[in-house]
């Protein structure tokens, strides 16, 4: 069974952002990158993004869109929710730049949204946690 991991948006500053819903929603850092500010209410998580080039946005919108980008679900079998993903009308869309088979890949629903799936192994070693 698939789990909703986390939702994405973009955004223009991430310390703005991150303090923002710190302070309003309570919710606590548990990953932070160059690009990535993870926050966590301990059930699901914000990925607090701000990508520094069009590739690294891995999509039309560019580096320079702000809003919702995409959801993440953790699965128990990657390659069967492949399977199960394209069997019921959605695309690949991409992996990250240098990932493997064993992180987290990009697909597009039937209306074009853009979702990711990884495995629960992914989720533990990444963020520390299935958020």
């Amino acid at each position: 069974m698939a789990k909703l991991r986390h939702v994405a948006v973009t955004v223009p500053n991430l310390e703005d952002a991150a303090r923002f819903y710190e302070k309003t929603f309570e919710m606590k850092r548990v990953f932070e990158s160059p690009i990535a500010i993870i926050l966590s209410d301990g059930v699901m998580s914000l990925a607090i993004l701000k990508f520094k080039s069009d590739a690294q946005a891995g999509d039309e919108r560019g580096k320079d869109f702000h809003g919702l980008h995409h959801i993440g679900f953790v699965v128990d079998d990657m390659a069967a929710y492949q399977k199960k993903i394209e069997a019921n009308g959605g695309n690949f869309h991409m992996r990250l730049p240098g990932a493997t088979d064993d992180t987290e890949v990009k697909f597009r629903d039937p209306n074009g949204v853009v979702f990711d799936i990884v495995s629960e192994a992914y989720a533990q070693k990444a963020w520390g946690s299935r958020t």
